[in-house]
């Protein structure tokens, strides 16, 4: 039986969950999870809120339109998904794999609830993964000259695929604003978290050079501004004069996986709303 989930956001008034937990009540909804949070400085409440479809007194096909009187009374943005719509998920990908092999072994471990229907990648290496893990492989070199036209194709592809979620798996091209704007919220990226420290090439060289002590992982959603998106999740781990080089990049592309892949699944979960450069995660 699948669930509803409802997240809301909206200027913070009295009454706000009462509203909501009243009419999942009044249709004889059972609550499974509900969590909220009030930015105090934005005077913004936000709430995520999980109940069983089984029993429901309203048909699911119905539920937004009768939960509308709610949502106008307190000026609320929100938006209802099912446990059971699963998301199309786009991967893409240049020529560092690690994140790509991490997330498809996560996704056929059943860890994440959706479907990947294409792997697009502006490299031939990605190609054996594909067709390992039974997924469309599409090419499609970029470079300064052809992006947009380019970044076009992928759009073709991504439109006939029904994508919901582009994931850049290391993918190594700036995405133009059109782009971008196409899919706002909708594109999450995984770099490490030297920037702005070490720009450009080999920044884990940068950072050997330096003798740093503390080497992360940043992921977040993509805007137009380069890196600089909400951030989803963070995560560091301390390095020593004993490690080299070598270790410095393990180190980090492990960092990598395991950051993408908790922003990947809190998003297929529906767990984020968005307060202008920030997120709100949901547990």
């Amino acid at each position: 039986m699948s669930n509803v989930i409802l997240l809301v956001s909206c200027p913070d008034k009295r009454g706000i969950t009462s509203a909501i937990t009243t009419f999942v009540y009044e249709n004889n909804g059972n609550i499974i999870h509900a969590d909220q949070h009030i930015d105090e400085q934005s005077n913004t409440f936000f709430m995520r809120i999980e109940w069983s479809l089984e029993g429901f007194a309203i048909k699911r096909e119905e539920i937004k339109n009768r939960f509308v009187n709610v949502a106008s009374r307190f000026d609320m943005d929100w938006t209802l998904n099912f446990t059971d719509k699963q998301y199309n998920v786009a991967l893409f990908v240049s020529g560092h794999l690690h994140c790509l092999y991490d997330l498809l072994y996560r996704f056929r471990a059943g860890q994440f609830k959706c479907n990947i229907p294409v792997i697009i990648s502006n490299h031939s290496k990605a190609r054996a993964a594909a067709e390992e893990f039974g997924i469309k492989f599409y090419e499609i070199p970029v470079n300064k000259d052809n992006k947009e036209q380019q970044e076009q194709k992928q759009i073709e592809i991504l439109e006939k695929e029904k994508v919901d979620l582009i994931v850049l798996a290391r993918y190594h091209q700036i995405l133009t604003a059109g782009f971008v704007a196409k899919y706002e919220n909708r594109i999450i990226n995984i770099h490490h978290s030297f920037l702005p420290a070490f720009i450009g090439k080999s920044p884990y060289a940068q950072a050997y050079r330096k003798g740093v002590k503390i080497i992360g992982a940043t992921s977040h959603y993509v805007t137009e501004h380069l890196d600089e998106g909400p951030i989803i999740e963070q995560d560091t781990v301390r390095i020593s004069h004993r490690d080299a080089l070598e270790d410095l990049v393990i180190k980090g592309e492990d960092l990598e996986k395991v950051v993408l892949s908790r922003a990947v699944r809190w998003h297929l979960e529906r767990k984020i709303l968005k307060l202008n450069n920030k997120t709100v995660i949901f547990d």
